[in-house]
């Protein structure tokens, strides 16, 4: 999954591709390296990022979404706001990317009217809250807790288990120790049923390993490779080539026959 912000403040590429051609151009260029789904955004969810209006989330995400629907991988919208979903859908997006875990109702219904996968993120608040500490007993084991709460809400809703992407939530409410270990302890939340994406790229966790902020290209390379070997089935991230090639040695490794015979 490519991330294409369309923001002016997002944490590692704010104002970068924030006109429509840039934008698409971004997607373009993540298309021919290999991405399979485009996320497609237009608020920032960063620490302390302000909110954006309905109105002006919609006027920065739509012509862009329209631009895609020609491109060979999915459009995924990134939004936590049902009206929001519902024009981005109607535009062309796919699927459904909730870093709040549809903590609004309206969005579970939303995806169950456009019968579209949604990814259910955990997180205590979104934005995040930079100051705020979280007392997890087990990180692990109390975001899988969360997390099948929103997946039986979603299923409520009408939504198939098999629709259904579970994210932990690295780095939203958790240090960088937390983040670490819930990318360790990845298969643990297989238990859920629900493909799992993972979404790590440049967060501010690698400072733990040394990595400086806006310099951790090779850090989160190593961390989308643990990802893919740890048992992610998606993984977000910006730098597209890179991921591709770790993504196929962690593919190359668990099966070299039928790696060479697919490629």
């Amino acid at each position: 999954m490519g991330i294409c912000n369309i923001t002016p403040d997002s944490f590692h590429d704010g104002g970068e591709y924030d006109a429509v051609e840039d934008a698409v151009a971004r997607a373009e260029s993540m298309v021919a390296a290999g991405v399979d789904v485009l996320d497609v955004g237009g608020e920032s969810t960063r620490p302390g990022a302000d909110e954006v209006p309905v109105e002006e989330e919609i006027e920065r995400i739509v012509p862009v979404i329209e631009r895609l629907a020609d491109l060979d991988a999915a459009v995924a919208v990134d939004t936590r706001k049902a009206p929001v979903a519902r024009a981005a859908l109607d535009a062309g997006a796919d699927i459904l990317n909730d870093v709040s875990g549809l903590e609004d109702p309206e969005m579970r219904l939303v995806a169950a009217d456009y019968d579209v996968p949604v990814v259910v993120m955990h997180s205590i608040e979104v934005p995040v809250d930079p100051d705020s500490a979280v007392d997890y007993d087990d990180v692990v084991e109390d975001c899988i807790d969360q997390l099948t709460e929103r997946v039986l809400l979603a299923e409520k809703a009408g939504l198939d288990r098999e629709q259904i992407v579970v994210d932990p939530g690295l780095g939203f409410g958790k240090t960088a120790a937390e983040s670490f270990e819930l990318l360790g302890r990845l298969e643990e939340f297989q238990s859920l049923g629900c493909p799992i994406l993972v979404g790590h790229s440049h967060k501010s966790m690698f400072e733990l390993v040394g990595a400086e902020a806006g310099d951790c290209l090779d850090a989160t390379i190593a961390g989308t490779t643990l990802a893919a070997e740890r048992g992610a089935d998606i993984v977000r991230v910006h730098d597209v080539p890179e991921a591709v090639r770790a993504v196929n040695v962690v593919e190359a490794a668990d099966d070299p026959e039928s790696f060479v015979e697919e490629n």
